[in-house]
C-alpha cells in the first residue's frame, strides 16, 4: 500500500456532541473548532445540520470562521438532509463535505427500515448524487457496516463509489467488532473495490467503543487499507464513546516499529490542550489514568519507577509528555496585573476574544484576583469558559449565604436578579438542605419556579494551592427527560455550585423547556 498519510476526521463535535449531558453552545463549539484547527486536524465533522437550526447555524458558522481543516455536516439519505447540510457547509467553500449515511446491516434492514438490499442501494446511490450537487467531497457511510455481510458490502461500496463518493466509511457502530475480524472486512473491500486501491476513493473507519476495542479496531483498519480514521477527543461519544484521536495519533507515532510507519498531520503538542478544552466545554471530566492526557498518564508514585525515571525517563516512560503537551505552565498573574497582560496571556492560550470579552473576563480575573495570590493558565481558561458558556441570562447571582455545620441545619440565602425584568428586578428566598449545596440549588428552584433534579455533580480543583480555583460541572432534569449542563466556577465550592446550578437553570429557560430531538446516526 504506497500511500502511508492517515487522515484525522475528528467528530468530536457531532459523534462527541451526542453523549448526554455533553451539550455545546456556539459559541463553546467555535471555540473547540479553532482548537482542532490548531491542532491540524484534516476534517472537523462540525454537526448534524438538519437536527436543529442551532446544529445548522453551528455548522454554517464553523465554515465561515475556522480555516485549514475540511469542514463537514453529517445527512441521512434524504433530500432534505443532504440541502441543509449542502446550505450549512457551503461558507468552507472547496473545504466542505458532506457526509451521508444509510443503514446496510440485515438487521436494520429488516427491523429499522423494512427495505430490501436492491433498495438499499438506488437509496445510497441518489443520496451520494445529490450530496455532488453541492460539493465534490461526498463521504458516504454504510451505518452498522461491521454487522453487514461483507459481500453485499462490497456491492455498496462499489455503488457509491461509482455514483462519485470520494470517501466510504465503515462504521463499526454498535463497537461489535473485534480487531482480526475487522481487519480483514477492511481488506476485503480493499481488495475487492479496485478504486481503493487506485486512490480515487478511500476507505475510512468509524469505531465505538463499546468493547473497549475502538482504538485497537481502528489501527487494525488502518493496517489493512483504510487511510482516514474517524475519531473524537477524550474518545467522547454514545454510549461508552468513540475511539480517541490522541491514543491513535499516539500509538502509530510511538510503536511506529510494530505497526509501520504511516504519516499524520497532529501537532502532538496541542493534544493535552485540546483534551482540556474539550473537557471543559462539554462538561465530561476526562479520568485521571486515561492514556496519554490524564493527570495520571505520566505520574510514577513507585519509588522503583521514580528512581528510573530519575536516571533515564526512558526506563517507565514510552512518550516524552512534552511531546503531547504537559509540562509547566508560564508564570502566573497576579491581582495586579493589568487588561494588557490578560490579553496578551488570553491570546498566548489560543482563545479569540473581542474587547467586550476581555473586558467581562477581567472584571471576574479581579475578583478572583482578590481571593488568591496567583492566577494560572487554568484559572484563566477556567474563566474563559465561564464566560462562552453563558446563555442569554433570565437570573443572575447577587448574593449567596450559607449557614453549616455538624450541629444545625444547613440553610442558604439566595438573592437572584431577573435579567428579562424591565427594571431588573431582584427577588430573595432562603432554603434548608441535606447540605449548604443541597440548600443553595432549592433556594435558587423557589426562586426561579424551576424544579431540577440533579444528576450529576462534579467538583474539581482548577489550579494548585489551597486557594485554587474550584470547578462545578452539574447535569440537570427539569423533568422534561433532557439532560442540561451547567458550569460554574469559583475559589468558593458552594459559590461555584450555585453559579453552575444557575447556568444549567438559564439553558433550559433560554430554550424553552424544550427538548431537544435526536435522530438515529452512525
Amino acid at each position: 500500500m504506497k500511500n502511508d498519510r492517515i487522515i484525522i476526521f475528528d467528530t468530536t463535535l457531532r459523534d462527541g456532541e451526542q453523549c448526554p449531558g455533553a451539550s455545546m453552545n456556539l459559541r463553546e463549539k467555535l471555540e473547540v473548532a479553532r482548537q482542532l484547527a490548531r491542532l491540524n486536524v484534516d476534517v472537523i465533522e462540525a454537526g448534524f445540520p438538519v437536527i436543529s437550526d442551532g446544529d445548522f447555524e453551528a455548522v454554517q458558522t464553523i465554515a465561515k470562521e475556522v480555516k485549514g481543516p475540511v469542514i463537514c455536516g453529517l445527512a441521512r439519505c434524504v433530500p432534505k438532509d443532504i440541502d441543509a447540510a449542502g446550505k450549512a457547509v457551503a461558507p468552507a467553500g472547496k473545504r466542505g463535505r458532506i457526509h451521508v449515511f444509510l443503514a446496510t446491516s440485515k438487521i436494520h434492514r429488516d427491523f429499522k427500515l423494512g427495505k430490501a438490499q436492491h433498495e438499499i442501494i438506488r437509496l445510497a446511490v441518489d443520496g451520494v448524487k445529490r450530496a455532488k450537487k453541492f460539493t465534490d467531497n461526498v463521504e458516504f457511510s454504510p451505518e452498522d457496516g461491521s454487522r453487514t455481510e461483507p459481500d453485499f458490502l462490497v456491492e455498496v461500496c462499489k455503488a457509491v463509489v461509482a455514483a462519485g463518493a470520494t470517501t466510504v466509511n465503515i462504521p463499526d457502530t454498535v463497537g461489535w467488532a473485534v480487531p482480526d475480524q475487522y481487519g480483514a472486512l477492511i481488506k476485503h473491500l480493499y481488495d475487492s473495490v479496485p478504486e481503493f486501491r487506485s486512490g480515487k476513493s478511500i476507505i475510512s473507519v468509524h469505531c465505538h467503543n463499546d468493547l473497549g476495542l475502538a482504538v485497537a479496531n481502528s489501527i487494525a483498519a488502518i493496517r489493512n487499507g483504510a487511510r482516514q480514521i474517524e475519531c473524537t477527543i477524550n474518545g467522547i461519544g454514545e454510549r461508552a464513546g468513540n475511539a480517541a484521536m490522541e491514543e491513535i495519533v499516539m500509538a502509530l507515532k510511538t510503536r511506529s516499529d510494530a505497526l509501520g510507519k504511516y504519516d499524520c498531520s497532529i501537532k502532538t503538542r496541542e493534544i493535552v490542550k485540546s483534551s482540556r478544552l474539550v473537557a471543559r466545554m462539554s462538561g465530561l471530566v476526562v479520568q485521571r489514568s486515561k492514556a496519554i492526557v490524564g493527570e495520571n498518564a505520566f505520574a510514577h508514585s513507585s519509588g522503583i519507577h521514580q528512581d528510573g525515571i530519575l536516571k533515564k525517563r526512558e526506563t517507565y516512560e514510552i512518550m516524552n509528555p512534552q511531546d503531547v503537551g504537559w509540562g509547566g505552565t508560564e508564570l502566573p498573574l497576579t491581582k495586579h496585573s493589568g487588561r494588557a497582560a490578560v490579553a496578551s496571556r488570553l491570546k498566548h492560550l489560543g482563545f479569540k476574544m473581542t474587547d467586550t470579552d476581555v473586558a467581562a473576563i477581567f472584571a471576574r480575573f479581579k475578583e478572583i484576583g482578590d481571593k488568591k495570590k496567583f492566577v494560572y493558565d487554568d484559572d484563566l481558561a477556567a474563566l474563559v469558559e465561564g464566560h462562552i458558556t453563558e446563555v442569554p441570562e433570565t437570573w443572575s447571582l447577587e448574593y449567596l449565604n450559607v449557614t453549616s455545620g455538624n450541629a444545625t441545619v444547613p440553610t442558604a440565602t439566595v438573592r437572584l436578579r431577573k435579567v428579562t425584568a424591565k427594571k431588573g428586578e431582584t427577588l430573595q428566598d432562603a432554603g434548608i438542605g441535606d447540605g449548604p449545596v443541597d440548600a443553595a440549588l432549592k433556594a435558587i428552584d423557589r426562586l426561579t419556579k424551576t424544579r431540577g433534579k440533579l444528576m450529576d455533580y462534579s467538583l474539581r480543583a482548577v489550579s494548585q494551592g489551597k486557594d485554587a480555583l474550584g470547578e462545578v460541572a452539574v447535569k440537570v432534569d427539569f423533568g422534561d427527560g433532557e439532560i442540561v449542563t451547567g458550569k460554574g466556577a469559583s475559589t468558593d465550592v458552594i459559590e461555584a455550585s450555585a453559579r453552575a446550578y444557575l447556568n444549567a437553570v438559564n439553558r433550559f429557560l433560554c430554550d424553552g423547556g424544550a427538548k431537544k430531538t435526536k435522530q438515529n446516526q452512525p
